[in-house]
């Protein structure tokens, strides 16, 4: 027998919370870093504090002491160790010929913290990842609207020529390939496994590459898995879904 559900109020959303002193701690983790990344612009001292909070996150202590580089049973450890400090590592975007060295520069801590964390055991903490994501991207892009939503595994490229309005939502594993200027307007939702492109190869030479600023309109929608070609301007609301990419509204 079916039940009636008539004159039953309906569910209402729940908005899953961590417990009150867990959550504490969070706000005063993320409120710690985005003063110390407010204070600290050089590309030296932002390694630095990415490198001492990635030693704490995932080997649970301090950094600090000597390496002993002797014996071959602890060189696995070595390289984790060494590799949790930003300017030991080496990302694809920065053998890029159009990369501005002295942004990226700045950008790579910010780029390897925003990997590293979303790599780790609490990246999967989707409350404390979504607010940790947009404290950083405010230091990391050139725009960062309020009330916006970033998933776990959002790629990027090179964080400095992001713009991204209020209240827009990014979906797990988008990637954002911002080569050349990639604007996201108020309200837009990227879906999950999205691409939005902003280079592409010119169509006679495929060593050449064309950069071409790429827009999505305010409360546009992309859907998941959909292609968004560099160069595509989406309209305000205009949506998009994974059966074409969004070419045809490329101007």
């Amino acid at each position: 027998m079916v039940e009636s559900t008539a004159g039953l109020a309906k569910p209402q959303n729940r908005v899953a919370q961590p417990q009150p002193e867990a959550e504490e701690v969070y706000r005063r983790w993320i409120s710690f870093l985005d003063d110390e990344f407010t204070r600290h612009q050089s590309a030296e001292r932002r390694a630095e504090i990415v490198r001492d909070q990635l030693f704490e996150l995932y080997l649970g202590r301090p950094h600090g002491g000597k390496l002993n580089f002797t014996l071959t049973s602890e060189l696995p450890l070595n390289v984790l160790q060494l590799s949790l400090d930003p300017g030991n590592i080496t990302l694809e975007a920065e053998h890029y010929a159009d990369v501005d060295q002295d942004r990226f520069a700045r950008s790579k801590p910010l780029l390897w913290f925003w990997i590293m964390f979303d790599r780790s055991p609490v990246g999967l903490n989707h409350w404390l990842g979504i607010r940790f994501r947009c404290m950083l991207g405010r230091h990391l892009f050139a725009q960062m609207g309020k009330g916006v939503r970033i998933d776990h595994g959002v790629e990027l490229t090179y964080g400095y020529n992001l713009s991204i309005g209020d209240g827009v939502l990014v979906r797990q594993r988008a990637l954002l390939d911002d080569r050349a200027e990639i604007r996201i307007g108020k309200g837009a939702v990227i879906g999950n496994y999205a691409r939005i492109y902003s280079h592409t190869h010119d169509k006679d030479d495929y060593d050449k590459v064309v950069f071409a600023p790429t827009s999505i309109g305010d409360r546009a929608r992309v859907g998941a898995h959909t292609v968004v070609l560099a160069g595509t301007k989406m309209a305000e609301g205009a949506i998009v879904g994974p059966q074409g990419t969004a070419d045809e509204q490329r101007n």
